[in-house]
């Protein structure tokens, strides 16, 4: 992801409201709406479902498989079970050798994944729509042909295991979230299982178990299959029959939940204590009606209103206001069956979890007490409406949407459908099901705490599965057929390709006003939408010494007031329009983003213009922000991956401003005085170094008239800021270990300075990352998970900026393995540089690059972040258009001397942050100079650490 494109994902949350006096008045045109999915279907004879989308304005296309099983059929005593299973469908078939999946779609610059939920598995692909035929080929195989090696079975385990310890046991609050949660939510229905199991789950399951498991719901009358994209619709139908018609339909029934969750008649109520948990937390679950249920419309509004962006009450009341909670949030987790919807917060510091639950609670009781607002309404409804349009900007997106109709609603029309009943939920609605579905009976809670909190003696609450839970046993069927791999010479070879279809590249028209600033605009039409961006020169790089984070807290607090408009009176304004506005910084420069339908953007960039121009600095936001900064600061110094990342970036770049943390750390945060911060805004927030980036529903002569509007009269004050003439010196390389006790995981990063963005040898530097840690199929990949199972994912980042920036090599893997991880990292590094890597595989590299650009460019808000980076890189414009053609001029030769002079790890600090004691006996064998620093030793202020 981009750097800006971040931002401007977060920017797209949306919502209403009257806007502010100052505004342009809303074009006087119709509301936009959204338009229904267009979709053909049919059934084949042995029951699959096809449903096809049609859209020739992309050049890829979206192939998904939805299964209609989830983690809840995962068999008795094998909670995980379905996860584990997904990931053995990407090894081999009767026809397909292990991997060969991604052969098909990451090396020809398309991508793969999949998802288990408690409801369904799905499969999905997007890739350059000429290989749409080897997709439904390979689809088609593993649901017909899947092989189970013991091998490869054994390995994919241990892979599962550490993503669990990666999202669960490492990651503060995991527990909470992927384990707690459901177990506390049902009594009865399989729900209640965690859908990423136990690591005892996961060991007890076999082979057979999972053989019997693809023969029992891995089959034609079980699935669906959505195509979406640029196709042709009588040769999709030819293939699909070629490929997908043949496979039997068992005669057999297939195994159905039947289980029903009681309804609820006493609130349940837990207490835990829980080791590296930076803040404590609460977290409260009320169960709800199917999503196919009449009263889903109104609890998706009623959830709007509590959670959607910064105008939401639980933002509004519990962050904002009372500053009791650094994050507070819920979700609708609709459901097949019974659903659940949760509010959780996570307090600030010195805040407690029965402080949080008691605001949690009064937060929902006013939705039962009192009849939401018109302006909430109204609100929630335009947010929904923005989010819907872009959930269907790209053919993928259209496809999950309604893949997730068919299967979850059990109705493709659902989605359409719901849009429309969206619009007519009225307030009465929404404090109807409020009353009906959300009071304190029916609910079940859990107070989550530091372990240190807990008063002496005290353990805590036991949490764990009701013994009431229903599970049903998976039986093997008796006509279960065991596949094996085909020979090598009696296997089917997947389709070539076929003819290339042409991307459509962006292309941008630039501008200047008067007073310098730039205007890019860049027409995508076809949907309603206008992704905008100001971007300015500047960021991180210039903060001063002692005073990391202030350009990030000098970009946050832009939208916490203006001179004539306050942080909730912004948040208001935007989200009446439906939209959200984002500001923040990055290392090389800052942006104020939003994202809108077409028809509000003219008041929804005055209120951009308003923040960008007339920020308020009031002494009471910058307290608010730099407590919340903290908290943030806090959460990170407790989780391994996150916190290895940081100690390496000072190891790296020692006491330089590329060496802080780019949002600060508490003590240079505490230390950020007002003046300080008017006078960073004034030194960078300027009209000639700043560019106005407009993409969507707009030319380039309405964004000129905009943007002359707004921003024609801006000038700068004072003196601008100017960069550092020389790069400071380098440090010598470092072998650190923090020790954090009892963590999850151990972090480990290899990192050393690699190249500015203006370098000659960026393409060169780019693709030998890439053969080294971008995708799944990379080396370090390759080596770190699929061989080894060491860890959930591996991989690499050259990250490229307008000064020298860092190259990183990163992974998670259990403590005791960590020294091992550390050497196979550097031996990678190490042989690019020494060994040619042969063309073929330069050439799948090189398509994973080119494919993950154009997939950025397929989205308003994907092309907006690409040019602001560009813009803050100092980076021409034309690179859009010759990304692909200077990344494929690489060769070999390029590729190795790259790799030999910027990634060789003579030169590279080494971080691991973990339970040292697991492997600082190892690690200093190899390095016998390792330095080991308590986590509550650590001082991220000093080039030293310590």
């Amino acid at each position: 992801m981009t750097k800006f494109a971040a931002a401007l994902l977060f920017a797209t949350m949306l919502t209403p409201v009257a806007t502010h006096a100052q505004t342009p008045p809303p074009a006087a045109t119709a509301p936009v709406g959204v338009e229904p999915i267009v979709y053909t279907e049919r059934t084949l004879a042995n029951g699959l479902r096809v449903y096809a989308i049609r859209d020739t304005t992309t050049s890829t296309v979206s192939v998904q498989v939805w299964y209609d099983v989830g983690s809840k059929d995962d068999p008795a005593g094998k909670s995980g079970f379905a996860h584990m299973f997904e990931h053995l469908m990407f090894k081999g078939t009767r026809n397909l050798v292990d991997e060969q999946v991604d052969r098909l779609t990451e090396d020809v610059g398309g991508y793969n994944n999949a998802s288990t939920g408690d409801d369904y598995t799905n499969y999905f692909e997007a890739v350059p729509a000429n290989h749409l035929q080897r997709l439904l080929f390979a689809e088609a195989d593993r649901m017909a042909t899947l092989v189970v090696d013991p091998k490869v079975f054994a390995s994919e385990r241990e892979v599962v295991k550490e993503e669990l310890r990666s999202r669960v046991l490492a990651a503060p609050f995991g527990k909470l979230f992927y384990l707690y949660r459901p177990m506390i939510g049902y009594t009865t229905h399989p729900y209640a299982r965690p859908g990423i199991g136990s690591i005892e789950d996961l060991d007890a399951a076999t082979i057979d178990d999972i053989r019997a498991f693809h023969a029992t719901y891995y089959r034609p009358d079980n699935a669906v299959l959505v195509v979406a994209g640029n196709f042709d619709p009588a040769q999709l139908d030819q293939w699909v029959d070629q490929y997908f018609a043949g496979i039997k339909q068992p005669a057999r029934p297939i195994p159905r939940v039947t289980a029903t969750e009681p309804e609820p008649t006493k609130a349940r109520a837990y207490t835990v204590y829980e080791p590296n948990t930076p803040l404590p937390a609460v977290l409260i679950n009320y169960p709800l009606p199917p999503s196919n249920h009449p009263d889903a419309a109104a609890l998706t509004v009623l959830n709007t209103i509590m959670a959607g962006g910064d105008n939401s009450r639980l933002y509004q009341s519990l962050v904002y206001r009372d500053q009791l909670a650094a994050q507070a949030a819920s979700f609708y987790d609709a459901k097949q069956s019974t659903g659940q919807f949760s509010v959780y917060a996570i307090l600030a510091g010195g805040k407690t979890a029965v402080d949080g639950e008691a605001a949690l609670r009064r937060e929902i009781a006013r939705l039962r007490d009192e009849p939401v607002t018109a302006a909430e309404l109204a609100e929630a409804k335009n947010e929904l409406l923005t989010e819907n349009i872009e959930g269907r900007e790209t053919a993928e997106g259209k496809a999950f949407t309604l893949a997730n109709a068919i299967i979850v609603d059990r109705d493709p029309k659902a989605a359409d459908k719901r849009l429309a009943e969206l619009a007519t939920v009225t307030a009465a609605d929404v404090q109807r099901v409020a009353r009906r579905y959300l009071t304190d009976a029916r609910s079940s809670s859990i107070r989550y705490n530091p372990a240190e909190s807990a008063p002496a003696g005290t353990k805590g609450d036991t949490i764990a599965l009701a013994p009431t839970v229903k599970v049903a046993e998976l039986k093997a069927p008796a006509d279960i057929v065991i596949h094996t791999a085909a020979a090598a010479g009696e296997r089917v070879a997947p389709p070539e390709p076929g003819a290339p279809v042409k991307p459509a590249l962006p292309q941008p028209t630039e501008t200047r006003l008067a007073n310098g600033m730039r205007v890019i605009v860049v027409e995508k039409r076809g949907l309603p939408l206008v992704s905008a961006a100001l971007v300015i020169e500047g960021g991180g790089a210039l903060d001063p010494a002692g005073r990391a984070g202030l350009a990030s807290m000098t970009a946050s607090l832009l939208t916490k007031g203006t001179t004539t408009r306050s942080a909730t009176q912004i948040a208001q304004a935007v989200e009446s329009l439906g939209g959200s506005i984002a500001s923040d910084a990055q290392w090389d420069g800052a942006g104020v983003t939003l994202t809108v339908k077409s028809d509000q953007l003219t008041p929804a960039l005055g209120i951009l213009a308003d923040v960008a121009r007339n920020p308020a600095f009031a002494a009471e936001e910058l307290d608010r922000a730099r407590t919340q900064a903290i908290d943030g600061v806090t959460v990170q110094l407790k989780d391994p991956g996150a916190l290895s990342r940081i100690v390496a970036t000072r190891a790296v770049f020692g006491d330089a401003a590329y060496g802080n943390r780019l949002g600060g750390t508490p003590a240079s945060l505490k230390a950020i005085t007002r003046d300080e911060v008017m006078a960073a805004y004034r030194a960078s927030w300027r009209p000639e170094r700043a560019a106005l980036v407009l993409v969507g529903d707009i030319n380039a002569a309405g964004g000129q008239k905009l943007a002359e509007q707004l921003f024609g009269d801006w000038r700068g004050q004072g003196q601008a800021a100017v960069r550092a003439a020389a790069a400071p010196a380098v440090p010598q390389p470092r072998v650190i270990v923090v020790d954090l006790p009892d963590a999850g995981q151990a972090g480990v990063v290899v990192a050393r300075p690699g190249i500015a963005r203006s370098d000659p040898r960026f393409y060169a530097a780019n693709v030998a990352n890439a053969t080294l840690g971008v995708g799944f199929s990379s080396r370090l990949n390759q080596e770190i998970r699929i061989k080894r199972g060491l860890a959930y994912g591996a991989g690499s980042q050259l990250d490229a900026r307008r000064g020298v920036g860092p190259v990183a090599a990163a992974t998670q893997t259990k403590n005791p393995t960590a020294p091992d991880v550390v050497a196979i990292i550097a031996a990678e590094m190490r042989r690019l540089g020494t060994e040619p890597a042969p063309a073929a595989e330069l050439a799948t590299r090189k398509a994973v690059l080119i494919g993950s650009f154009g997939r950025a460019t397929e989205t308003r808000s994907g092309i907006a972040g690409l040019v602001g980076d560009y813009v803050v890189e100092a980076v021409p414009l034309a690179e859009l258009q010759r990304y692909g053609s200077a990344t494929e001029a690489v060769d070999p030769r390029a590729v190795q001397a790259a790799a030999a002079a910027l990634l060789d790890p003579a030169a590279a600090s080494i971080v691991v942050v973990g339970d040292a004691k697991q492997f600082i006996e190892p690690l200093r064998k190899a390095y016998p100079k390792v330095e080991v620093i308590a986590a509550a030793a650590l001082n991220l202020d000093r080039a030293a650490l310590k």
